[in-house]
């Protein structure tokens, strides 16, 4: 599996956003996120999880980008095509990066407006005090990016595809090897920290995001951390997993039973697989995303208030659509999403299932290896 992405890949990704900012009337893009950051420039590192440091990316309306970053950035964003590095010795608490990219801001926008992308799910990394000294430096008029940079991440080239698909197996190959780590009288947060390092085995670069829960005839939610409580016969566990490789997220769950499956979770399971395959039936270019969770939250029930069955996927583990009641998005081709419905078995006891999908014109391919319709006994 090759690493990164050609020369070509970016240059599409450049090309296309400012052709959007011209019909837009964007002088220029400013950038801060680390996904957004990446998508043009394939800057893939670890060191965002370092609060102290602003990253910024420009992007002008003609032209390659140019980064304004801290220093110790230096040599990494010389591999990754971007020849205008402008740099500072970062943090500076006088200036960290303002004056710079106020004047490269200046220079490439001229006299007019600079998109910032400042929807749902978008934010903006670094103080607002400085972006307010930014504005005030440069002189510039700032607006929101009018959601280019969130529709082209939406739609994924083959080889972003290729990606993902390549995360999905390699967790579909950890998933296989639960039977491994988890039985009656292991602890779940053993279960958790052995599971990570079967991801990791099987080829995936980091795990990011884990959950998942356990208990008799369900779990009570999928986002609490495990418990030291070891597993017993009768309880049915889930793993949820988000792991990472070349920067691209996968985002299933695997249901299991230990000892043995009862009746009420075994029937559940099948009602989640009815949902799914609903979903899946569903999941064609021009249906619109609500449409999607309708199929999937008539089987699973709990009518306008059974939430979100599914989101978008890639650089993030959750990314643009959701799959809600309210959600117009329509489906084109090269859309990956997840189908994840879920369904209350008893008062306080849920299942949740979740597969990877990417939407193709002649009907959606599945990323994550299938699950079975039979909840697996461990």
């Amino acid at each position: 599996m090759i690493r990164g992405f050609s020369d070509a890949e970016f240059k599409a990704r450049v090309t296309a956003a400012q052709a959007c900012m011209a019909k837009a009337g964007l002088a220029a893009l400013l950038l801060t996120a680390e996904p957004d950051f990446r998508y043009f420039t394939g800057f893939l590192t670890r060191f965002w999880e370092s609060p102290s440091r602003p990253w910024f990316l420009v992007l002008p309306a003609m032209g390659a980008p140019l980064a304004v970053i801290p220093s110790i950035g230096a040599a990494l964003m010389q591999s990754c095509r971007i020849s205008d590095i402008r740099t500072w010795a970062a943090p500076d608490p006088e200036d960290d990066g303002v004056t710079l990219l106020a004047e490269a801001l200046r220079e490439v926008a001229g006299g007019g407006r600079v998109g910032v992308p400042s929807d749902r799910e978008n934010y903006l990394r670094m103080p607002l005090a400085d972006f307010d000294r930014v504005k005030a430096i440069s002189g510039l008029s700032f607006t929101d990016d009018r959601g280019i940079v969130a529709r082209l991440r939406q739609v994924k080239s083959e080889a972003e595809i290729a990606k993902i698909s390549h995360i999905c197996a390699i967790a579909g190959r950890a998933f296989a090897r639960v039977s491994e780590i988890a039985g009656a009288g292991v602890a779940l947060s053993q279960v958790f920290r052995d599971f990570q390092r079967l991801l990791l085995e099987e080829g995936a670069d980091w795990v990011p995001y884990l959950a998942g829960g356990a208990g008799p005839d369900g779990y009570g939610d999928v986002i609490s951390p495990a418990s030291d409580a070891p597993l017993q016969a009768g309880d049915i566990m889930m793993l949820d997993t988000g792991a990472v490789r070349d920067g691209y997220f996968c985002d299933y769950d695997r249901n299991f039973a230990i000892g043995a499956a009862p009746d009420a979770a075994q029937n559940a399971h099948g009602q989640l697989m009815d949902a799914i395959a609903a979903g899946l039936e569903a999941a064609k270019p021009g249906a619109r995303a609500c449409d999607v969770w309708r199929e999937m939250a008539d089987i699973v029930g709990g009518g306008e208030t059974a939430g979100r069955l599914g989101h978008g996927l890639g650089m993030q583990l959750t990314e643009g659509l959701s799959l809600t009641a309210w959600e117009q998005t329509v489906l084109q081709p090269g859309m990956v999403i997840t189908l994840e419905p879920g369904i209350e078995i008893s008062s306080g006891r849920i299942m949740v299932h979740e597969e990877n999908i990417v939407i193709r014109a002649a009907g959606p391919d599945v990323l994550s290896p299938l699950a079975d319709r039979n909840l697996q006994v461990l």
